[in-house]
């Protein structure tokens, strides 16, 4: 009997390309925490709005190949929201920026969890990926959003130490996938 040959979307490098600047943005959270509001929130709004748009190309090339597209196209465009929406409101208050953070991490946290429990998920590694990231963006989010008052340094190294735990993810998962693509 013939070994079936896993389908893939031919998209790899978007994952590579956003575990880089998932790891570029907690550098420059981390190596600069004492950023003004305004300087972070631009810095987290192109973080946000890349993060989305890769999503939403993510989720339109996997319509064929995964059944869980739609929650990628979906997490897309709520990242593009928030990201759109605070590039227009720079001014935007302390407050407002942690739960705009918190909520994104918690519902990104979430659907990679449906997805790696539920998802079209090609390799035992990439389930593995997905349910890590998955629950780290969740404790990351339910951390800022318990502990709000904590100082604006304090929240930039948790989002900064976030992202650079999560980016290697992301770079895993996407050479799992290459090597899927190649095999």
């Amino acid at each position: 009997m013939a070994a079936k040959v896993q389908q893939t979307n031919g998209v790899w490098w978007l994952g590579a390309v956003a575990g880089v600047a998932t790891m570029l943005f907690g550098i420059a959270a981390l190596f600069w925490p004492g950023l003004t509001l305004a300087t972070f929130v631009y810095i987290f709004s192109a973080y946000v709005l890349a993060w989305g748009v890769i999503s939403v190309v993510r989720g339109f090339m996997s319509v064929s190949t995964d059944s869980m597209w739609w929650l990628k196209l979906l997490f897309g465009v709520l990242a593009v929201g928030v990201g759109v929406y605070l590039v227009r409101h720079p001014g935007v208050s302390f407050a407002t920026l942690i739960l705009l953070t918190g909520f994104t991490l918690v519902v990104q946290g979430l659907f990679d969890v449906v997805v790696g429990l539920f998802g079209d998920v090609k390799t035992a590694t990439a389930r593995t990926f997905a349910l890590i990231g998955g629950a780290l963006s969740v404790l990351a989010g339910v951390f800022i959003l318990s502990q709000p008052v904590s100082g604006g340094v304090a929240f930039v190294w948790i989002i900064g130490l976030y992202a650079l735990l999560f980016g290697p993810l992301l770079i895993a998962a996407s050479m799992d996938e290459r090597t899927l693509e190649q095999a």
